[in-house]
């Protein structure tokens, strides 16, 4: 007999839960998890999300960034798991990323909070919660969100916009900063991710003409998380070309061999370039 589950790409989950992987199968969010611990084979059907194991720490913020990380799990049986939980609570490019810790010592379960770990869970719980969390609180953007998101953007940009992307463009980053960061706090709707983005992208700029490399990197890890929940065009803003932008200058910096700036190429500044309607 065939078991019903066979042609379930949900693989029997709760109806609730199936529903969630059902929105999420086209986005693919990455669950990361640390090492190659035994609990992962455990690990029941994620269908709509990816799993990606990090085997050491190396590059662990950067990597978190670039895989668009919805969820973190942390093998509490590693040595060093408290630094697997610790070092994105305390980036500004990754904190709001939810970890949960799984170890089967009373003790380490005990003391992940304390490290920053949202959830935590016995390797025995796994198949149960693990689930849950991930459709309940992994770092996905809500349909309805996005649907708000999109209407939002297919708005004109507001004249205060206007005002800040020219400053942007005329070099003046720390003055744009002032009237996104007003535009920012006024706007309640999913958009004020728009202004966030531009503005955490000029504060880089601005890092990288006072000299200061590892400042601009991480403005730049900050603003990705932002631009990458934008559409191409937002308000007018071409956010694709931003986005762009923002790689290469970030590349261009992880490649430059010291923390002295001193003839890096201020041509790899750009600018924010508007999308004629």
């Amino acid at each position: 007999m065939t078991d019903a589950n066979d042609h379930d790409p949900t693989g029997g989950l709760d109806w609730r839960l199936a529903a969630c992987y059902t929105h999420c199968m086209d986005h693919h969010p990455v669950i990361v998890i640390s090492g190659s611990p035994a609990w992962a084979e455990a690990l029941p059907p994620l269908p709509g999300f990816a799993l990606v194991h990090y085997v050491d720490r190396a590059g662990y913020i950067a990597r978190l960034v670039d895989d668009h990380a919805a969820l973190i799990v942390v093998d509490g049986h590693q040595p060093d798991w408290r630094a697997w939980v610790t070092t994105p609570k305390a980036s500004p490019a990754t904190r709001r990323i939810p970890i949960a810790l799984v170890a089967a010592d009373p003790a380490t379960r005990a003391q992940g909070p304390i490290a920053g770990a949202d959830f935590v869970l016995a390797p025995a719980e796994i198949a149960t919660r693990l689930p849950e969390i991930a459709c309940q609180h992994a770092r996905i953007m809500p349909a309805e969100v996005r649907q708000r998101l999109s209407g939002q953007c297919a708005e004109p940009l507001p004249p205060q916009a206007r005002q800040a992307v020219d400053l942007f463009n005329a070099g003046q980053y720390y003055r744009q900063h002032d009237l996104f960061e007003a535009l920012w706090v006024a706007e309640q709707g999913p958009v004020r991710d728009l202004y966030r983005a531009v503005l955490q992208v000029g504060v880089a700029y601005y890092q990288v003409t006072r000299g200061n490399r590892r400042g601009a990197l991480k403005m730049l890890l900050r603003s990705l998380q932002w631009l990458h929940v934008l559409p191409d065009v937002c308000q007018g803003i071409d956010v694709a070309r931003l986005r762009s932008d923002a790689q290469r200058l970030r590349e261009a910096l992880e490649a430059w061999p010291t923390d002295d700036l001193a003839g890096f190429d201020l041509a790899l500044l750009g600018q924010v370039h508007l999308v004629e309607r």
